[in-house]
């Protein structure tokens, strides 16, 4: 005892000081690490959002390829490209104006006499279009619903090794990580394609979260909060290059432009495109704005335009400062300067919850005590656990012993009186023979339950699932247990349905259950030799069938109901009491009957006696 008290005073006590002594310094940092915590699950959230929309776009810029080459194999390009506008509109709703030009910068619709919308548009974009000006515009660097790196494909490269060339990429659109830490204000300054220097924007919302500003963002703090999209200055024929479709971006009137354009392999010298409807793109939106459910009553998820203006929240009614979000995320070239931002619902949550752990911290240290001294009870407790499965084991060695010495002497007598010729009355050499098959048999299930014990303590023991008539299965064990217990003066009938049940398990390992059952039914009987088997199945709440050994023994001493099926536990002792046995039947027919999800129980049985019932799964629709 005195080892154990050493070993729980080094193992328990002193770890247990070092931590209460952590814990009081660590209540101090509860509110950061509580905001740290929460602002790295809606970093997750803002992060998906920001991909889904880009997703979004994505796939609409394929549902525009598709309806460009629908529209072209319908006749003439020439002759579609003239009414490109009126078809696209009509056929796809997000478009608001179509547009087609050739390389050289001819633009074939909208037309000078087109509606005020086409026309707005062909004087707002001439000049881009026409190769006459450079203009700042914003690419997608990762912007792919098929997982392409890059967002353009070459008209000439397979699908599967499309990618957009890497020289003009990096000048278009200079390479930026998604949630990297923002730029500094002295690296702000980049330079395009032409040798002008672009400045980074600010972007229009301000994270709140200490956490996400010092390790997203250090330099966020309201001044130094800078946009990593940059937009990059040239003409459109140098943005569209080689490639077959693509997506620019661009602010007219501090307004946003966004336009997909497609070429066709059979004239790739015209360029088809589309300035879409921006509002009905953020009605597509909406439906992807959902928080995780597990977040969902914490945070409100929203995109915000540039203007730090909600266009798609997650939560109807909710209100905030639309700027200053918890946590946000860039969406990136697809939409520049828009965010995927994440509100909390309740702001002053974590301020509680800091409060409530600094408490409940406070009660842990203050309950230390008691701790230990629980700990101190469980080893003591456990350690006569320990004493008393020793105490087991050492019964079962010689419960063991003895079951092995009995049948073998029993064995080696009659087989030598057999053997000979000390016998001469047949019907007394059959009974000989039946006695040494009898004993045979117990040696074996008594081996056999030995070697199950131990690959189920070894977690070893396998089973052969499999279709099965549990009747039949029921009906063989029987018969092939009858005789050994009619030899021994037992009344022995059984009840079983005409037809068969229906369910998926081990045939053997079943058999193995009721031989069990029977055998600890045998062992107890104490002078009342009745044994029956009744099985009724029942559907509620799932079909299963029921087995039921009863006897007119002894009965279970009231409080071994469950220890009966502890391994060694023996309700009467064998040594002293003459009952043979090893303490194992009824732990081994519980974990086989566990392994089919079913359960073996115990209940007295009215009159006197014992009920051990087996309960196992069934197929439906089985009689």
């Amino acid at each position: 005892m005195k080892r154990i008290a050493l070993i729980f005073a080094l193992a328990v006590i002193l770890p247990s000081l070092v931590l209460a002594w952590l814990a009081v310094r660590s209540l101090r940092d509860q509110q950061f690490l509580l905001e740290r915590q929460q602002s790295l699950l809606d970093q997750r959230a803002t992060d998906a959002l920001a991909q889904n929309v880009s997703d979004f776009l994505a796939q609409r810029q394929q549902d525009f390829a598709a309806q460009v080459e629908t529209l072209a194999g319908a006749g003439d390009a020439r002759e579609i490209a003239a009414r490109f506008d009126d078809e696209i509109r009509r056929r796809w709703p997000l478009a608001e104006v179509g547009f087609c030009v050739t390389l050289s910068g001819k633009i074939l619709s909208p037309s000078l006499n087109a509606r005020p919308e086409s026309q707005m548009f062909y004087f707002d974009n001439k000049d881009f279009l026409g190769n006459r000006e450079a203009v700042e515009v914003y690419r997608s660097q990762n912007f792919s619903a098929n997982g392409m790196n890059g967002f353009a494909r070459n008209a000439n490269t397979p699908s599967s090794l499309q990618t957009f060339p890497g020289n003009l990429q990096n000048e278009l659109s200079p390479p930026v990580q998604q949630n990297s830490s923002a730029v500094s204000a002295a690296d702000a300054p980049q330079q395009n394609a032409f040798g002008s220097k672009l400045q980074q924007q600010a972007r229009a919302v301000v994270p709140q979260s200490q956490y996400y500003r010092l390790v997203q963002s250090p330099a966020a703090d309201g001044q130094n909060n800078l946009s990593k999209t940059i937009p990059a200055e040239a003409e459109f024929a140098q943005l569209i290059s080689n490639q077959t479709d693509g997506m620019l971006a661009r602010f007219l009137q501090n307004r946003l432009k966004l336009m997909f354009w497609h070429r066709l392999n059979r004239e790739p010298n015209l360029i088809f495109g589309a300035q879409l409807n921006l509002s009905r793109v953020v009605d597509g939106l909406r439906g992807i704005v959902q928080p995780d459910p597990a977040l969902q009553n914490e945070i409100c998820l929203a995109i915000v335009d540039d203007d730090a203006r909600p266009v798609a929240v997650s939560r109807k009614n909710f209100s905030a400062n639309w700027k200053r979000p918890f946590v946000a995320t860039e969406i990136g070239d697809a939409l520049p300067h828009w965010e995927a931002a994440a509100y909390l619902v309740n702001p002053a949550a974590l301020t509680q919850a800091a409060r409530t752990a600094e408490l409940t911290l406070g009660l842990l240290i203050a309950i230390l005590v008691l701790a230990i001294a629980a700990g101190s009870w469980l080893i003591v407790t456990s350690l006569n656990s320990e004493l008393k499965l020793a105490r087991q084991k050492t019964d079962f060695v010689s419960n063991v012993s003895h079951e092995l010495k009995t049948p073998l002497t029993s064995i080696r007598m009659f087989s030598e009186l057999l053997a000979e010729n000390r016998v001469a009355d047949s019907e007394k050499q059959r009974s000989y023979l039946q006695i040494i098959t009898a004993e045979a048999a117990r040696l074996t299930r008594l081996i056999n339950n030995v070697l199950d014990f131990s690959r189920m303590e070894r977690g070893e023991k396998k089973y052969n699932f499999q279709p099965c008539d549990l009747t039949e299965i029921i009906r063989a064990t029987a018969e092939t247990f009858r005789p050994h217990l009619e030899a021994n003066g037992f009344n022995f009938h059984y009840e079983l349905p005409d037809k068969m049940i229906g369910m998926r398990g081990d045939p053997d390992a079943l058999s193995q259950i009721i031989v069990n059952l029977l055998s600890n039914a045998e062992k107890y009987s104490n002078g009342g030799k009745e044994i029956e088997i009744r099985v009724a199945q029942k559907d509620q709440p799932l079909p299963y069938a029921e087995i039921h050994v009863l006897d007119r023994g002894s009965g279970v001493p009231p409080g071994s109901e469950e220890k009966i099926f502890e391994k060694f536990y023996r309700a009467h002792d064998s040594l002293s009491s003459g009952i043979q046995g090893s303490g194992l039947g009824l732990t081994i027919a519980r974990q086989i009957a566990r392994a089919h999800g079913g359960e073996v129980t115990y209940e007295p049985r009215a009159g006197g006696g014992s009920v051990l019932v087996l309960r196992v799964p069934i197929s439906r629709g089985t009689a």
